[in-house]
């Protein structure tokens, strides 16, 4: 499979571990939280020149993240948190790092492969995973 070969499929969320204890761990309010694990996003990768286009939409946010690899950036959480982010491109992985004005560090793993995308997130001792499915 060549990482080129997903660009402009989507995703959609199916299945969801430890996110509600992995939003715990970043301080995310009760409501979001609740919000957050109701809703099934659709995650969309494509290219724009040098830069990578990521898209999450859902019925409750919909996020772009435009990075070039290895370039540090400010980003926005769904939830409202700013951090700095740098997503390294490894393989089929897109490795992000973000580093939060608390001094939290999450790293978050979305490997894709022809049918999915497994997103792994890792703050402290939490670790969430998360399943993308490719619609048809």
């Amino acid at each position: 499979m060549s990482f080129e070969s997903i660009f402009g499929k989507k995703y959609k969320l199916t299945t969801s571990e430890r996110f509600d204890e992995y939003m715990k761990a970043l301080g995310v309010g009760l409501v979001t939280r609740k919000v957050g694990n109701a809703v099934s996003p659709v995650v969309e990768l494509n290219k724009d020149g040098e830069d990578y286009v990521l898209t999450s939409n859902s019925t409750f946010k919909n996020v772009v993240l435009k990075f070039k690899p290895g370039v540090e950036f400010d980003q926005e959480t769904p939830d409202g948190r700013k951090v700095k982010a740098t997503i390294t491109v490894d393989g089929n992985t897109l490795k992000e790092v973000q580093k939060g004005a608390d001094g939290k560090l999450t790293t978050i793993d979305r490997t894709f492969s022809d049918d999915e995308i497994k997103m792994i997130m890792t703050v402290g001792d939490i670790t969430a995973t998360r399943i993308y499915k490719l619609q048809a």
